[in-house]
């Protein structure tokens, strides 16, 4: 069971209270997670990665294990503690401004 962190807007849009845990099918991969979050939240969809790109956008960052993910491939596994649910993977609106 992998484990999920959305920002608040996200959890909002989704009416998820909490984090999501999710069944992977495979390899844990940025993607493969996203896939499934986008399958079983179809509104999220295009709200993480762009529709036709599949890019993440750009003011969401990915974390996991107190490391950025966030230019790591999609297709790169995924720590062991975010594949056995051990560690949440988190999905976090970055700051901008002046």
């Amino acid at each position: 069971m992998i484990r999920v962190v959305l920002p608040a807007h996200l959890r909002t849009l989704a009416r998820i209270d909490g984090e999501v845990k999710l069944d992977v099918e495979g390899q844990v991969t940025q993607r493969s997670v996203l896939d499934a979050l986008e399958s079983r939240y179809p509104m999220l969809r295009g709200t993480i990665r762009d529709h036709v790109t599949q890019k993440r956008r750009p003011f969401l960052r990915f974390f996991a294990c107190e490391q950025d993910l966030s230019h790591e491939s999609p297709d790169a596994p995924l720590p062991d503690a975010i594949a056995t649910g051990t560690e949440p993977l988190l999905i976090v609106g970055a700051i901008a401004g002046g």
